[in-house]
């Protein structure tokens, strides 16, 4: 794997995951994070300390300057050669007749909005490079709907799934592939974004291996999806959910 691979919301969770499994096979990678510094500070640390080098850069995906930033700061560790489209937010979980505008917006700007901007400056700096890979990171929610829980979630992870599968399509004569995995129950933060840490031990019961994923897991089937050996696969997207 060549190149600089460029990492959202890499400070916690999958993210960060990603963001280790690479350094640990030499990728230089440069990842956003929003609001914890602190975290994002020590996997690049950790990064580094696994030999290869790292940058974390403060940034809202939904924010086109911001993107554009990210890129710019990537490409001080060389050509940008793929993204993972990461950085996603939840909110309590709540019945579609609940939900505030400001909420649904928001979750929309960030999970749809920001996958879309990440997208297109990738597409651009890819293209520079003379080719690449783009991992977007969906969840089996966009397929199981999350009733009464979050379904503003779910819808905005099925919108990643399109945008998987037109941009693969868009792009493939350029050298690029557009790729997608959708994480099931994960332990991850993001459960207790939505009030309920212990959601994963909750549902546990209803995945056919009869456990949660760890964030390695998926990771690992990002760096394979982003290496040389997934050559010839685009336009689709890898359940990593234990059969659920």
């Amino acid at each position: 794997m060549k190149g600089t691979v460029v990492v959202t919301g890499g400070s916690r969770g999958i993210g960060a995951a990603v963001v280790l499994a690479l350094a640990a096979r030499g990728v230089p990678t440069c990842f956003s994070y929003s609001t914890h510094q602190e975290a994002a500070d020590v996997v690049a640390a950790t990064a580094a300390d696994l030999g290869s080098p790292s940058i974390a850069v403060q940034a809202d995906v939904s924010v086109e300057s911001d993107v554009k930033r990210l890129f710019s700061a990537a490409q001080g560790l060389g050509p940008v050669t793929g993204l993972v489209n990461n950085a996603g937010i939840t909110a309590p979980q709540s019945r579609v007749v609940d939900l505030d505008v400001d909420r649904i917006r928001r979750l929309l700007d960030v999970n749809v909005v920001g996958a879309f901007l990440c997208a297109r400056e990738a597409v651009k700096h890819l293209t520079e490079a003379g080719g690449g890979t783009i991992v977007n990171v969906s969840s089996r929610a966009a397929v199981l709907g999350s009733p009464g829980e979050y379904v503003d979630y779910a819808a905005s992870k099925a919108a990643v799934d399109t945008l998987t599968v037109g941009l693969a399509q868009e792009v493939a004569a350029d050298g690029i592939r557009v790729v997608g995995v959708r994480p099931g129950l994960i332990r991850t933060d993001i459960h207790a974004s939505s009030g309920e840490p212990g959601r994963v031990e909750r549902l546990q019961k209803t995945v056919p291996m009869g456990r949660g994923g760890e964030a390695d897991e998926v990771a690992e089937a990002v760096v394979w999806l982003l290496s040389d050996a997934a050559s010839y696969v685009t336009g689709t997207t890898l359940d990593v959910s234990g059969g659920r």
